[in-house]
């Protein structure tokens, strides 16, 4: 235990990236040789849960609201002349240039971290999930920020009447589906989407008179084809220092058309409606693109105001925060090693 607590000292204190487990060794907080190491290494123990318990109580960062804003991401740690590792899988690792993505064998890890407000690049680390071979990411993910969120309501950091906490994916994620599994939780959920999807619209107001079932659904809205949008609901504009005017459309009731496949294939009864706002940001410029395309964001909110729409995407670009704290630790602390 004590060689352990000594090679965790070391990481946290080593100047510069761990390159290697042997040069932890070298540094001033590990008093003991290369055998100690490895034993506490291959005989020791963490108790993660209690770890968890621990991150969970520590002061949280919250939006200028009082809201707490949570990003979920998957990054991973390469393996590839790891051969004997267990339960590695193929990464999808994106290269310097355009279209230089590979796939290298690897542990993909989920992780949940708190953002701050402002301007900065800091995150709060609050889980870390390893992801398996035979594991659903949308199921591992819902059970990850439900454990999260139950964590943080139980360390005093959410009570009944606070604002309800966001949560914040990027694209990949089946964001209605997280949606349904998380709905008894005070949590929203808000997501980016494809720019070729297609939603349904919510069905127009019943006729009288009219026999027959009900639709459950109204006209779609291709994502990638402006005369299937109907006027918005909700429309906002505002300047920025680094994108010029942001401009956001927002519908709401917006919802996906589900059918029985894939991850409803055993549902039982009815396919549910899960209705959110979409909306569609636009600004004037990027760094280094004059000519930028729209973003697509949904979120699980509906009759959404339009202070709702501007937080939602507002806390969307705050969740490339979480990408510098995955650099800070694999090329900063070289964790990944």
């Amino acid at each position: 235990a004590d060689a352990l607590f000594e090679v965790t000292d070391a990481l946290l204190c080593t100047d510069g990236p761990v390159r290697s487990l042997v040069d932890l060794v070298l540094a001033p907080e590990h008093r003991r040789g290369h055998g100690g190491m490895y034993d506490g290494l291959n005989c020791g123990r963490v108790d993660v849960a209690r770890l968890r318990r621990s991150l969970a109580g520590l002061p949280v960062p919250r939006a200028a609201d009082g809201r707490i804003v949570l990003a979920v991401d998957v990054s991973p740690w390469l393996r590839s002349d790891a051969q004997t590792s267990p339960d590695r899988l193929f990464c999808h690792v994106y290269g310097r240039g355009k279209g230089q993505a590979q796939l290298i064998p690897g542990w993909p890890y989920s992780f949940v971290a708190a953002l701050e407000a402002g301007r900065t690049s800091w995150t709060a680390i609050l889980d870390a999930v390893r992801l398996g071979p035979t594991d659903d990411a949308a199921t591992v993910t819902a059970d990850q920020l439900r454990a999260v969120v139950q964590r943080l309501i139980a360390a005093g950091h959410h009570a009944p009447g606070d604002p309800r906490i966001l949560i914040v994916c990027d694209a990949g994620y089946d964001i209605p589906r997280l949606a349904f599994l998380l709905a008894d939780l005070p949590v929203d959920l808000l997501g980016r989407l494809r720019s070729d999807r297609v939603m349904a619209l919510p069905p127009p107001p019943r006729l009288p008179g009219t026999t027959g079932r009900p639709p459950k659904h109204g006209p779609e809205l291709a994502l990638a084809d402006p005369d299937t949008w109907p006027a918005p609901q909700t429309v906002t504009t505002t300047q920025t220092a680094r994108y010029g005017t942001a401009t956001a459309t927002a519908w709401d009731r917006v919802h996906p058309r589900l059918t029985r496949r894939t991850c409803w294939l055993d549902h039982h009864g009815d396919l549910p409606i899960i209705e959110g706002t979409l909306i569609r940001l636009q600004v004037d410029h990027l760094p280094g693109d004059r000519h930028p395309k729209p973003v697509w964001l949904w979120t699980s909110i509906t009759a959404a105001t339009a202070a709702d729409v501007d937080r939602n995407w507002q806390s969307y670009l705050r969740r490339f925060d979480l990408e510098h704290t995955f650099r800070l630790l694999k090329q900063t602390l070289g964790w990944t090693r």
